[in-house]
């Protein structure tokens, strides 16, 4: 089934069930032999927080902590729990999971891969509701498959990007999109906002960040 798929999502709606986490192990370490990039949120961080030889050093991962989840990673590779508002704590968190994509959510989110580090500070809602996280992964999973075409050379290109450049870059996409749906559903909700009501509003916010190629702004 592997060879099918161009990325994997593990967590969304996963829990902790001991058999689900052991499968989602396994996916994991059939999909790195395919080096097929994977997310992990939700549930499916805790695998790495509680195996983090699994996601040690692959570099086709990314992970979507939020504050809670980042701690505990942290905690789990052995390193202090920083400060809120340190936004070099992701790089130090990434270098310590081997060069992992981080993409730290927070008032700002924080993306970093050890060695480069970007800060997606795009105007978001003025709520935060649970679940929100699902379409930041779902984005994820839409750019990483577009980033599997583009580097298959599917589409005729000028200049190109490397694997690792393509990466950041759909973590960057992936977080303004996402940002960009909760200002939508906020406007649109106010204070009744709930994590569905962003879906609605991906259409409109991926055109508006990234539309056609002449008319990107990102």
């Amino acid at each position: 089934m592997l060879p099918r798929l161009h990325v994997i999502v593990i967590g969304p709606g996963l829990g902790r069930d001991k058999l689900m986490q052991d499968t989602c192990a396994a996916v994991i370490e059939a999909a790195k032999k395919e080096n097929m990039p994977f997310v992990l949120d939700a549930d499916g961080l805790y695998i790495a927080q509680t195996r983090p030889e699994l996601v040690k050093g692959y570099r086709e991962c990314i992970l979507t902590p939020n504050v809670v989840e980042f701690g505990r990673l942290a905690k789990s590779v052995g390193m202090e729990v920083p400060q809120d508002g340190d936004e070099t704590a992701c790089a130090k968190l990434s270098k310590a999971f081997g060069g992992v994509l981080i993409i730290q959510k927070g008032a700002k989110d924080v993306i970093s891969n050890g060695e480069r580090t970007l800060v997606s500070d795009l105007e978001g809602g003025r709520k935060r509701s649970g679940g929100q996280g699902d379409t930041l992964t779902g984005s994820l999973a839409t750019l990483l498959a577009y980033r599997k075409a583009y580097l298959d050379g599917i589409w005729d290109t000028e200049g190109g990007f490397n694997a690792e450049e393509c990466l950041m870059l759909c973590a960057f996409g992936g977080s303004s999109i996402t940002r960009e749906c909760s200002r939508l559903a906020f406007r649109k909700n106010g204070r009744s906002l709930q994590a569905s009501d962003l879906t609605e509003q991906v259409p409109l916010a991926f055109d508006n960040l990234i539309g056609e190629k002449e008319e990107s702004k990102l």
